[in-house]
């Protein structure tokens, strides 16, 4: 046992001799600098990011997070703006909370100023405790009078000591393109469904938007053919809408392309970092497609072009039921006139 455990002793020892070899500037013909930790900024200082993705979709938020920070003994943080070229929506809100990261990932938000004030395009926290560094979180409510349009914003830190630091951010573009989540449809009730309203109607309803209803939901248990839950233009063979009367008026030739892999994450809220643009609609050419679906599954979509030619969407397939002959489906929807 002896000799083995010298050799393996020897053995350690020579790969601490190698790795410390690696590490020892003597040994490198070109030895780091060794490191210094830099001197801090006399001065107010602050950063942001825009923490949220995807297209900016007019009703819903652009958040940001602002940093701003000074040294103990020059001030403290009296007050944080952002001032926006077009003013957001309402519920567009500066968090009066600083954030931290907690060793759980959790994110914890301490209290530093009352509640943010907005006049007209300029959100304002006044800070109310002493701190000389913040991380506060900003929430814009993308308007009506944005789409289609860009948007800038200029954050702005004050301290104490009546020094102020501005960080523009932006442009970005608002995107053309509406949204709608979570619409019920229900053979044999509410199952008319409008692209142009972004909405779905029941059979006395639907005679009254009889010029906009796109595309007729049904569920068929078949035998010999895989029907279930299908998505189908008014317009269409009527032996794709077995056991259909459409209301007087529903006459419209409706375009669909059905996809299974494209579960843009702004309808499926899932774990798919997959996006559906303006541009997106632009180019894709629906010319030739047919105007019926049949057999469709959650997670599957379909893109659409109205009679028209006035719209197109990309409806996705949330959730089917077939017990009670039902789903769930999102819209994302572009006017191309």
């Amino acid at each position: 046992m002896r000799p083995k455990y010298l050799y393996n002793a020897c053995l350690l020892l020579s790969l601490f001799l190698v790795i410390a070899g690696c590490n020892d500037d003597r040994f490198s013909a070109t030895p780091k600098p060794e490191f210094t930790v830099p001197d801090p900024k006399q001065v107010l200082q602050d950063d942001c990011i825009k923490r949220s993705l995807g297209p900016n979709i007019v009703g819903q938020d652009i958040e940001f997070a602002y940093a701003m920070a000074i040294l103990p003994d020059k001030g403290k943080i009296a007050s944080a703006t952002v001032e926006a070229s077009i003013a957001g929506g309402q519920g567009t809100f500066l968090e009066n909370k600083s954030y931290y990261t907690d060793g759980s990932g959790n994110d914890i938000g301490i209290p530093i100023g009352d509640a943010s004030v907005n006049k007209g395009a300029t959100t304002e926290v006044a800070f109310t405790v002493d701190t000389s560094a913040a991380t506060l979180r900003y929430y814009y409510v993308i308007p009506e009078a944005a789409r289609g349009k860009s948007v800038n914003f200029t954050f702005t830190a004050k301290s104490s000591d009546g020094e102020t630091v501005s960080r523009k951010m932006g442009p970005y573009t608002i995107a053309k393109m509406d949204i709608a989540r979570n619409l019920m449809v229900k053979d044999s009730g509410a199952c008319y469904i409008s692209v142009a309203d972004t909405a779905v109607y029941d059979s006395a309803a639907a005679v009254a938007h009889a010029a906009n209803i796109d595309l007729v939901y049904l569920y068929r248990s078949l035998p010999n053919v895989n029907f279930n839950h299908a998505l189908v233009s008014p317009a269409a063979d009527p032996k794709y809408l077995p056991g259909i009367s459409l209301p007087n008026g529903v006459k419209n030739d409706t375009r669909v392309r059905r996809t299974e892999d494209l579960q843009d994450y702004d309808l499926a809220h899932l774990q798919y970092g997959i996006y559906i643009d303006d541009v997106d609609f632009e180019r894709i050419d629906l010319s030739g497609a047919p105007d019926y679906t049949i057999n469709l599954k959650a997670e599957s979509g379909l893109w659409v072009e109205t009679a028209d030619g006035k719209y197109k969407a990309y409806i996705y397939i949330n959730s089917v039921d077939n017990t009670n002959k039902s789903a769930v489906i999102s819209m994302k929807r572009y006017q191309l006139k």
